[in-house]
């Protein structure tokens, strides 16, 4: 009887059909399942849901109205999109209906973080208020890393992978507690400055500034859980950061490399001790839409990352992270 049970259960958890408008959903839904079970499941996804490979044949629902280049060019196109999006309703991403509804979701996994970096809740909740068969629409609003922890035990609900989900995130939080093992709580760590975008720059929030106090170092720029702000040169400059994290939010090492150019121009970069001091390791150009920005299952390989590099521990550093040092 039991076994028969397991059966079905397993043919269940094949039927559940999902949409992840979410690249971090999408990870964290991967992160339960196989990938010949992800591909029965996933039937939609974002046209930023990059990872893992091979989802190149999953319909995508979104695209972005804004089409900037540097930052600075980025900048002012969602500032301008925000501003028109307020007074017509319209966003900074488009949903396809049509393709929505022939897709049919049993769940739609979604956020209501940040309005500039997916589709927003509101108009995901409006369009699947109207599907035929209305799905359940599961919102992520992680503030931190446990945050994350718990959201993949609700995608996992959510999805009919409630154990699966659980041990996933055992694994995961056991590699968090890990990492914090390697870190030094008597002696003080260095004052970093974490560059979320570049022009204007932003430094880290929402989960960033507390991974960074648990690695062993000092974000005095913002507070653990408080959204990503824009940041003076006259901050910067107070804050004194000894070591660089330059990680703009989308852009990969490619990217990061010419907005660093950039910024290595600017009148205050020269002034800051982590450039004064002229130590090599001090600046760390990391891959903005991999690592730190997208609150799933790679956080874990970002914070072990950020621990070896602040605590001189390479052997925790995970093979292949993407970064380049300066």
């Amino acid at each position: 009887m039991r076994r028969r049970y397991a059966v079905r259960r397993a043919a269940t958890l094949l039927v559940m059909r999902v949409v992840s408008l979410l690249p971090s959903a999408t990870e964290l839904l991967a992160s339960v399942v196989d990938a010949e079970t992800l591909a029965q499941t996933l039937v939609g996804r974002s046209h930023e849901c990059d990872f893992p490979a091979g989802l190149d044949a999953v319909p995508m629902l979104t695209k972005a109205r804004t089409h900037g280049g540097t930052s600075a060019e980025i900048d002012a196109e969602v500032s301008a999109a925000l501003a028109a999006g307020t007074e017509t309703g319209a966003g900074l991403y488009e949903l396809d209906e049509q393709l929505l509804a022939e897709l049919a979701p049993d769940v739609i996994l979604t956020q209501s973080l940040c309005d500039v970096c997916s589709i927003d809740l509101r108009t995901v909740e409006r369009i699947a208020a109207k599907l035929p068969k209305r799905p359940v629409v599961v919102n992520l609003d992680p503030k931190s890393i446990f945050d994350v922890f718990d959201d993949l035990l609700r995608v996992g609900e959510a999805c009919g992978l409630a154990q699966r989900a659980e041990n996933a995130m055992v694994a995961l939080r056991a590699r968090y507690w890990s990492a914090v093992d390697y870190v030094n709580p008597y002696v003080p760590g260095p004052e970093v400055l974490f560059l979320e975008w570049t022009d204007p720059p932003f430094c880290g929030g929402h989960w960033t500034p507390a991974l960074i106090e648990a690695a062993g170092a000092r974000h005095s720029l913002n507070a653990a859980g408080v959204k990503s702000r824009r940041l003076t040169p006259e901050e910067i400059l107070e804050s004194a950061p000894e070591r660089v994290v330059v990680c703009p939010c989308g852009f990969d090492l490619a990217r990061t490399r010419a907005e660093f150019a950039a910024l290595e121009k600017t009148r205050w970069w020269p002034l800051l001790p982590a450039v004064m001091e002229a130590k090599h390791g001090s600046i760390a150009l990391v891959d903005g839409n991999q690592m730190f920005n997208r609150p799933g299952p790679r956080l874990v390989d970002a914070f072990e990352w950020l621990v070896a590099w602040i605590n001189g521990r390479d052997e925790l550093s995970p093979a292949g992270f993407p970064v380049e040092y300066r």
